[in-house]
């Protein structure tokens, strides 16, 4: 890209997306100015350090070392050397994908599936929930993978995109090689969280020292000039369906054009003098609590990442980070994020982060049959909350 105007490339947050973009068009020497609303950057790549020596990651817990190597890390970084998924099903747990395929009525149906779907064209799936059947079976798909979209997106499978099914990792043969060859090479090779290039052996997960935020400060180098904090964007301006400017706390900012990582759901408000992007209101967020509990002790769950698809559960997720990176814990303890799907101002939303904790405590006793007796480490309970979009058919 090339400079074509004097006026700057205008850009709308200062989290990953936003940086990456701000870095690339100062490399080619393109005017930039980057508005974040916040106080600092990063935001959901932001990672938090207490004094008690755990760290706790707003979003992502690890990157691909191609990623990493891409922005000049990859020596600031610790290979992660275990992953692995589970399902709690019936008061048991069956690794992800492989101990479900052991379910025999979960076998059959997903291969009558497979079976079915010769001839058919992906375009016959009406909603997600067409998708999940077509593909894994009924059993599967009942019993798994719908409970955990609803879970997750707050929205009856039936009226979501059949499109939720193109995030899911690669077909049976390569998951096994690609898992395959995480155990000979003793890193946690990148299956279903590597999509922006092909999945490969030599793609594995690694996590920054200092965490995930330190992507951002990466980044974010040589860019003082121009990134403006707590500059929330009020309006894009656009005239003639061209992009003339920005409206920030009162003051215009001409723009040659702008980059917006802001939620769609706000874009598509936010423009001003157009209605092409006026759809994109239309979608809806999901809010979410996330519960991180300290423990004594480590390996209380039955794998790093444990799914919990059934209705007993007010949780969809649990992931004990410390199985997979030992570091954002001190040794003998462990951290458990547990994630539940809610509504703002319900009864979830509106409970402390102490009474939240020990909610979560009482329901995971079918899990961890001793969660009460374990030692907790003092302040045992932070939340945070945020909100996940997902798009209705």
């Amino acid at each position: 890209m090339n400079a074509t105007s004097d006026k700057p490339v205008v850009i709308l947050g200062a989290g990953l997306a936003g940086l990456t973009a701000a870095n690339y068009l100062r490399r080619n020497n393109v005017p930039v100015v980057l508005f974040e609303a916040g106080k600092k950057i990063a935001g959901l790549a932001q990672s938090f350090h207490d004094d008690d020596g755990f760290t706790y990651d707003f979003g992502a817990h690890f990157v691909t070392n191609r990623l990493a190597a891409k922005l000049g890390i990859e020596d600031n970084c610790r290979v992660v050397k275990h992953y692995a998924e589970t399902v709690w099903l019936g008061g048991k747990s069956y690794s992800h994908p492989f101990g479900l395929m052991r379910v025999p009525r979960m076998t059959v149906d997903g291969i009558a599936a497979k079976f079915a779907a010769l001839g058919r064209s992906a375009t016959d799936h009406l909603s997600a929930s067409d998708w999940f059947r077509a593909s894994y079976g009924n059993s599967l798909a009942n019993e798994v993978a719908i409970p955990l979209t609803e879970a997750w997106s707050g929205a009856a499978a039936s009226e979501l995109s059949p499109a939720v099914g193109d995030g899911i990792s690669s077909g049976i043969g390569r998951t096994m090689w690609l898992r395959a060859a995480s155990r000979l090479t003793g890193r946690a090779v990148a299956c279903g969280y590597s999509r922006e290039l092909p999945e490969q052996a030599s793609v594995y997960h690694v996590y920054p020292k200092g965490g995930i935020g330190a992507l951002c400060e990466k980044l974010a180098e040589g860019l003082d000039d121009v990134i403006q904090l707590e500059s929330p964007v009020e309006a894009i301006q656009v005239k003639d369906e061209k992009v003339t400017g920005v409206r920030v706390a009162g003051r215009i900012q001409e723009a040659a054009a702008v980059i917006s990582t802001a939620p769609v759901h706000v874009l598509g408000k936010i423009v001003e003098g157009s209605d092409k992007l006026a759809y994109l209101s239309k979608f809806r967020y999901r809010p979410m609590i996330f519960v991180n509990l300290r423990f004594e002790g480590r390996a209380l769950l039955p794998d790093v990442v444990t799914w919990t698809p059934e209705d007993e559960f007010p949780f969809f997720r649990l992931t004990e980070t410390p199985l997979s990176m030992p570091w954002l814990a001190p040794e003998g303890k462990t951290i458990i994020t547990v994630d539940i799907g809610c509504e703002k101002d319900d009864e979830h939303w509106r409970m402390g982060d102490e009474e939240l904790g020990e909610y979560c405590i009482d329901n995971l006793k079918s899990i961890i049959p001793d969660a009460r007796t374990i030692p907790r480490v003092p302040r045992h309970a932070n939340t945070y909350r945020l909100s996940s979009v997902f798009a209705r058919v």
